[in-house]
């Protein structure tokens, strides 16, 4: 019907990513004012905000339970919050860069990050342990994504070209050239 049901109202900055959990029952929402907003779509309210962040927040995903989200920031961080209480978990710490994305695995045990330094972390879901650093990109790496069986790994650069990693083995298995500019999304 095109019918606007909410507008929600409670960041001082851009919005800059929006995402519904699995069950489209809430709204995330990530904004240039360092935080995200949890909002139920029902009721059209705030559920809880989620400071930690020292800067923007421009990326953020939940897993596919919907009981966590992960939001990656400018201060070059990716937080893990529990998504009932909206208590910060883990932060993942080791990219020298600003985060350009960042997602959960489909089995919620990983996590993937891609950043302006010009790699991509994966990190363990559970515990925020860092398990490897897939490089090989000239330029930032712009945004990254699992399969669908959380077996690979794809990545978009500014450098024009798409990699695809292993999850298991860590390795490049696929290295896709031919764009003459940067590409900003895979999938």
């Amino acid at each position: 019907t095109g019918k606007c049901y909410h507008t929600f109202r409670g960041h001082s900055a851009e919005i800059v990513c929006l995402s519904f959990n699995p069950q489209s029952t809430l709204l995330a929402t990530g904004s240039m004012d360092a935080t995200a907003k949890l909002w139920d779509i029902e009721k059209g309210e705030e559920v809880a905000t989620l400071s930690g962040h020292s800067a923007e927040i421009i990326a953020l995903s939940f897993n596919t339970t919907g009981d966590r989200i992960i939001t990656g920031s400018f201060d070059h961080t990716v937080a893990v919050w529990d998504v009932g209480t909206g208590r910060l978990l883990h932060t993942l710490i080791g990219h020298r860069g600003e985060i350009s994305s960042a997602q959960f695995n489909w089995d919620c045990s990983l996590i993937v990050t891609g950043s302006m330094d010009k790699t991509c972390m994966l990190w363990n879901a559970m515990t925020g342990t860092h398990i490897a650093t897939l490089a090989g990109h000239r330029k930032e790496v712009l945004d990254v994504c699992f399969d669908y069986a959380g077996q690979r790994i794809a990545t978009a650069s500014a450098d024009g070209s798409a990699r695809v990693y292993n999850a298991e083995t860590k390795q490049c298995i696929a290295k896709l050239e031919g764009h003459e500019d940067e590409i900003s999304k895979v999938s």
